[in-house]
Order: C-alpha cells, then structure tokens, then sequence
C-alpha cells in the first residue's frame, strides 16, 4: 500500500510533532560543534533539528528510520542545513550503513523509541485504536506483512502469545478467540469492538494495538540488536541516550546499561575493582516535567536513560 499525503496534511503533521524531552537530551548529549552524531529514531526531525542547530560545518549528524513517510517529513524540515544524511532502514543496520559512509566512531547517539504524532494521528497506517482505518501498522511500508494478515490466519496460539508477550494483556486468550471467531477483521473498528467485550484494568484495545504493532515491526529484537552496535560506535566520554515509552522497552534499556555500569558481584568472594565500559549519566530514569507533559500529553509515559562510555 502507498501512503500519498498531500501538502496540507503534511503541514498539519509538522505542526503537531513534538520533539519528546528535548531539553533534557540535548543537556545529556552535550553537543559538541563539530561532533558527529547519530539520530536513530528520525521521526518528524524535531530532535535532529536541534541537534543541527548547535553543530558547526565541520559536524554532521547521520539519522535513520524506515518510514518513508517520516523521511520526507524531516527533510522538509531539515531542508536549510546540509551537514546530515539520512538512511532509509532499521537502525539495527547502524554498523553497516556507517561503514559505508568510513565512519567508525561517534560523539553521541540518540534513540526515541516512540512513535510520531504524524504516525498516530494517519488514521490510514492504522496505528490508533481512536480511528478508523485498515489494519497495517507497518513502519517500512515495504513490509508485505500487515496486521490485518497476521489476525486473519495466525492460530489462536500464537495470537495469544502476541497479545501476551508484547501487550501484557490479561485477557490475551479470550480476544484471540473472538478474533478467529469474527474472521475476517478490515479494520481498525473490528479490532477494537472484539477488544471491548472484555474490559479490563486499563484499556484492553491500547494493548491489543501496542502487542501487533511491536510484533509486527520486531521493535524489540531490533532494540537488543542495536545497542551493543551504538555502545561500540561511541568514542570515550560519548553518550548513548535512549527514550522509551513502555516497560518492555525499557527494561531492555536499563539492563542494558545495568551490565556496562554496575560492577558485577559474586556472592562470598571480594569485589575487586573493576573498569567498567560505561558510567551514568544518572542512574535514575528521566521523565517529563509537569509542563511538558501539559503542553504534550502523549509524551507522559516517556522515560529518558543516558550512559557515556569509559
């Protein structure tokens, strides 16, 4: 399926992007004007925008995403710097892409796990249980799976695990069952009227949508994938910062940073000092002031964890 988005959309879709804790990343990255840094999570642009601004000629930013939806929104936006280059795939292919381009290390990496509001709002990608529309939710358009396909002809079983796995959802077995009931499900309404048959702490349809799209896209191996690549990518004292906007997420993220920081301990035997490959930038997680999340209510799940390497 191709996405035509037409001037004024895509006007109306820059304005509501939000660029999530802003100030709080780029005080952690802590730019330097002839860096070169890497945006992982491209988006709308907001975060590469600022980025740019503080970089001289001598910087540049490389950014990626698989949307190209996201790519030609940015571009638009980014369009008066010319010290950036953006690659149309999965940051889990960060190694190579930069290989390509003789790039081997970098001053500070940024990862924004969330989704765009442009993409939410797109009642055609089918991302939002608030709109109708078909059943997609693929990043990369290129994807010839889509939700519709996988809730049309997967088993009970592994829809179930889906839900399970990927939505923490309490009553992951009785709405796969419904599904396989109700076949064939169009849109985005037929899901979310099978969901609401069972009510639950919280709202079943959120985590429906949030299991698919997460399987769909492989967000997770994705994630366990590219965060040894951006710790080897980092020069000493360079900073990884990684947004997140669900527990899954995150605790990929925090374990992560957990083995690189904290000295491992082995119960009955001494602890020696040790060199550890990274440090904190602070150990707790950051999350969104009250007048953010004022200003941009979608950013209230947003958990912000930064390290540097040694």
């Amino acid at each position: 399926m191709i996405f035509y988005l037409n001037i004024t959309s895509l006007k109306m879709m820059t304005m509501k992007h939000k660029p999530v804790l802003l100030d709080e990343v780029l005080t952690a990255l802590n730019i330097k004007e002839n860096g070169i840094y890497l945006d992982l999570t491209l988006g709308g642009g907001g975060h590469s925008f600022e980025i740019l601004k503080q970089l001289n000629h001598s910087g540049f930013l490389f950014a990626f995403d698989q949307d190209l939806v996201a790519i030609k929104q940015a571009n638009t936006k980014l369009k008066d710097f010319k010290n950036y280059k953006i690659f149309h795939t999965n940051f889990k292919f960060v190694t190579k892409y930069l290989n390509s381009e003789n790039v081997s290390e970098v001053d500070g990496i940024l990862l924004d796990l969330g989704m765009s509001s442009f993409q939410i709002d797109d009642s055609q990608r089918g991302f939002s249980y608030m709109q109708e529309g078909p059943l997609d939710m693929r990043m990369n358009t290129s994807n010839p799976l889509t939700v519709k396909a996988i809730l049309n002809t997967y088993s009970l079983e592994q829809l179930t695990t889906i839900f399970k796995n990927y939505g923490q959802e309490p009553n992951s077995y009785k709405i796969a069952q419904q599904i396989i009931k109700n076949r064939p499900l169009s849109t985005t309404t037929d899901l979310v009227k099978i969901t609401d048959l069972f009510p639950s702490k919280g709202h079943s349809a959120k985590r429906v949508f949030q299991a698919l799209r997460i399987y769909l896209n492989d967000e997770l191996t994705a994630l366990k994938e590219v965060l040894p690549q951006a710790f080897s990518l980092l020069k000493q004292d360079g900073v990884l910062a990684v947004i997140s906007f669900h527990s899954l997420e995150d605790k990929i993220v925090k374990e992560f940073f957990k083995e690189k920081v904290e000295e491992r301990v082995i119960k009955g035997l001494p602890t020696l000092p040790e060199k550890m490959p990274m440090r904190y930038y602070r150990k707790k997680r950051i999350k969104p002031s009250a007048t953010e999340i004022e200003k941009n209510p979608r950013a209230s799940s947003a958990i912000l964890r930064v390290a540097l390497k040694n």
